[in-house]
This record gives structure tokens, C-alpha cells and sequence, in this order.
């Protein structure tokens, strides 16, 4: 691991007066898989949607390997390497697994909007682009004999791991996971698990927010620990699971939690 990718710095946010995120500062190094753990309602995902660009900061500053970004429209995140997948699946049920993954894709693409009104060759060679580079994402998750079926004909599961090719189709340098293994039963987790564990060795960076701790413990160089928005622990799994606050908030009164 080398560098600093992500950082952020004294960041705040509030919703009609309510905290959800205060004074928050951390960093997230090339190369890393980092966990936001905290109970409900802790701040996880507002975070994450100030990072994407979804939810604007009250103040504070987001930086993208040394550029601010707090400032930054999605689709410009985007571009500059940041994907991400959601709590809550946001995929297109009716349209194809393919085509899903070419949505994903189409920030790489090469066409402009003149050869896009007028169908030109350019056009047609970007699509048949996007659709090699979406099937390979979904031959490197066993979902390539699904293709041409619709999304929503995927089980929950398959869904899953859908998001995620979608995800990795755009080439990210950052990977925001919100709870990949939310709603799975736990060796459906446990594969998904093992791909994020594959992708990092590939040399992703991964901020993840998740629930399951096992998956957690096992997966994550370095931990975040949030409640009612702030940070109140932050280090390796030992380090996070043995400090009297995160016991308190989070884990349990006991170590065995």
C-alpha cells in the first residue's frame, strides 16, 4: 500500500439542524480495503453520498488523490475513478444483465454527441466496445451465460454481484461498497466477500460499509468506527475490537460480541 487516494478532512453535515456527520476526518491509502462500521443511523451512508456527490457537505473538504472534489458533480467523480453500489439494489430490472453492465461501462466510452445523433461508425464501434468490455466483467463473475436475460429475472444474490460488475465496468480507482452482503444468506456473503478480497489483491481500493463482522474482521486492513456521526475509534480489527467505546456503541458490552 502506498499513498493516500482518499482524504477527508473536517467534515461536516447537517439535515434541518440535525448532525449526521461531524468534524469527521480520515484517509483511505492506495491499495487498502477500509471499513465504516457503526450502528444505525451512525452517519455511514450520508458519508458515502458526500463522497459520491449525492449530498453536499455543510462544510469540510473531499480530496481524490491530491484534487478537491467536495465541489464536484457525480458524473465528474465518476470520470475521475470513484464507483460505487448501493444499500438498496438500483439496478434495471427491465433491461438486460448486459445492458446493465453497459450503463456501468459507458463513461469509457469514445463517441461524441454528433456521432451519437448520427449513428456513425464511431458510434457503433463504442457500443461493440462497451459490450466486450461489460461481458468480461460478467464472465470474471460467472454471469456471462446470463447476459441477455433480464436483471430482474436475477435471484437477490446475482443482483448483488450485478451492482458490483456494473460497478467495476467504468475502471473505478475507488470502489464504495454499501453493505454488499446485506439480505445474504451467509455463504452467499462469504462469495461475495471473497470476490472484494480478490479484487483488492488485483490492487482496488475498496471503502466498505457493512454490517455483517465477519466480514468485516476479515476482510478490512484498517476500520472506522462512527456513532451519532463522529468517529470514535479507528485502526486495525484488534485494535477496533477491543476498544471500550466501540464495545459500548457497537459490538457489545463484551469482547466475545
Amino acid at each position: 500500500m502506498s499513498g493516500k487516494l482518499l482524504r477527508v478532512e473536517a467534515l461536516n453535515c447537517y439535515f434541518f439542524g440535525l448532525r449526521a456527520v461531524a468534524d469527521l476526518s480520515f484517509e483511505v491509502k492506495t491499495g487498502e480495503i477500509k471499513a465504516v462500521i457503526g450502528p444505525n443511523g451512525a452517519g455511514k451512508s450520508t458519508l458515502f453520498n458526500m463522497i459520491a456527490g449525492v449530498t453536499r457537505p455543510t462544510s469540510g473538504t473531499i480530496w481524490l488523490d491530491d484534487e478537491r472534489i467536495d465541489g464536484m458533480p457525480t458524473h465528474q467523480r465518476a470520470e475521475r475513478g470513484i464507483a460505487r453500489t448501493f444499500q438498496n439494489l438500483q439496478i434495471f430490472r427491465e433491461m438486460t444483465v448486459l445492458e446493465n453492465v453497459m450503463v456501468g461501462r459507458h463513461l469509457r466510452g469514445k463517441a461524441g454527441v454528433l456521432s451519437a445523433l448520427l449513428h456513425g461508425p464511431t458510434l457503433r464501434a463504442d457500443e461493440r466496445a462497451l459490450a466486450d468490455a461489460a461481458m468480461a466483467q460478467l464472465e470474471r463473475f460467472d454471469l456471462a451465460g446470463k447476459a441477455h436475460m433480464l436483471a430482474g429475472s436475477l435471484s437477490f444474490g446475482q443482483m448483488k454481484v450485478l451492482e458490483l460488475a456494473r460497478a467495476l465496468a467504468g475502471e473505478p480507482r475507488l470502489l464504495l461498497l454499501d453493505e454488499p452482503a446485506a439480505g445474504l444468506p451467509q455463504a452467499e456473503a462469504e462469495h461475495v466477500g471473497e470476490i472484494i478480497s480478490s479484487l483488492n489483491r488485483d490492487g482496488m481500493t475498496v471503502l466498505l460499509v457493512e454490517h455483517n463482522m465477519r466480514m468485516v474482521m476479515s476482510l478490512s486492513h484498517d476500520i472506522l468506527v462512527l456513532n451519532n456521526g463522529m468517529r470514535i475509534a479507528e485502526g486495525t480489527a484488534d485494535e477496533v475490537r477491543r476498544h471500550p467505546d466501540v464495545l459500548s456503541a457497537y459490538l457489545g458490552e463484551s469482547e466475545d460480541a
